[in-house]
């Protein structure tokens, strides 16, 4: 019976809390349930979410990838660079150069055998610096005339859905497709539950690898595009923290970090209970901005040791 009520936690604790911290907003704060905040609450999150989703597929294999940050931030300002050339243009070629750039993670890793700690880690810094060398430490103006462009992060469909919503909402569903209808993705899942296993089986093991890192990068520059846009920017320091968060909102949701069990609606579900506590420091209005991330913290560290027990008695 406790390993049951273990499983179901474990998969489902997020979800639990997160109708527990919105029945308890609702009850204290009267602007909690309306449009606009609730709006705001997914807008803020979608790039972060990006990133999250991502996220998911890495650490399913067992990895990590510190770069996403970065990654964001290029993929603003090649965007902001490209844009004189189209939106079209600057949308694939900040989005292509993340990818590459995540495609080189995996390449490392699976290939030289280095740790993915190690590996993104040198990747993040090394593309931090290049965001800043190629803008002397600036941002990138991006000017009101590329209206199109600044749609994708300010946009609104139908006077409700904001554009950035939309844009993560099918790039949930592709990625629960591609996790649950496809053989990468049960690849995935063989590689994060035991590598060596699934090289037995006959997995190719350094494509799935690759692949994953790759997607990795995709979404960071998707992310760093919609961020662009929102902000009428390219800023090269954007980005900093980011994949502490994605990796708060993976494990929150209930994916082990030592691979082979997740989701990615768990993940979804996990970034939207952060947003909503986050939201929460806000509406209070009392809580120091300095310790909001001492809370954020510490929340983390108590579910990571929740979620541990709860593996214990399955």
């Amino acid at each position: 019976m406790a390993a049951k009520i273990g499983s179901v936690m474990q998969s489902q604790g997020a979800l639990v809390m997160l109708v527990v911290v919105c029945s308890i907003a609702t009850i204290r704060y009267e602007a909690f349930l309306t449009p606009e905040n609730l709006l705001n609450v997914l807008r803020q999150n979608s790039m972060s979410g990006l990133i999250a989703l991502g996220m998911t597929f890495v650490i399913l294999t067992g990895g990590i990838d510190l770069s996403v940050g970065s990654l964001l931030a290029l993929a603003g300002v090649v965007a902001a660079y490209l844009l004189p050339n189209g939106v079209f243009v600057a949308v694939l070629g900040a989005v292509t150069v993340t990818t590459l750039l995540g495609l080189v993670n995996g390449i490392i890793i699976a290939k030289a055998k280095i740790q993915p700690f190690i590996v993104t880690l040198g990747m993040m810094i090394a593309t931090r610096g290049l965001a800043l060398a190629i803008t002397d430490e600036k941002s990138v103006r991006i000017g009101q005339t590329f209206e199109d462009f600044i749609y994708l992060g300010r946009g609104v469909i139908g006077d409700f859905l904001p554009v950035p919503v939309l844009i993560l909402l099918i790039a949930f569903a592709a990625g629960w497709v591609v996790l649950n209808y496809t053989r990468f993705g049960r690849h995935v899942y063989a590689l994060g539950d035991n590598d060596e296993a699934a090289r037995l089986l006959g997995l190719n093991i350094s494509r799935t690898t690759i692949g994953v890192y790759a997607i990795s990068g995709a979404l960071a520059g998707l992310a760093g595009v919609i961020l662009a846009a929102r902000l009428g920017a390219g800023n090269p320091v954007e980005g900093v923290g980011i994949e502490l968060g994605a990796i708060a909102a993976v494990v929150v949701g209930g994916t082990l970090l030592t691979g082979g069990q997740g989701n990615v609606l768990s993940t979804l579900v996990g970034v939207l209970l952060l947003g909503v506590i986050f939201n929460i420091f806000n509406l209070e209005g009392q809580i120091s901005p300095w310790w909001q991330p001492v809370l954020r913290g510490v929340i983390l560290l108590v579910v990571v040791v929740i979620q541990n027990r709860l593996t214990k008695l399955k």
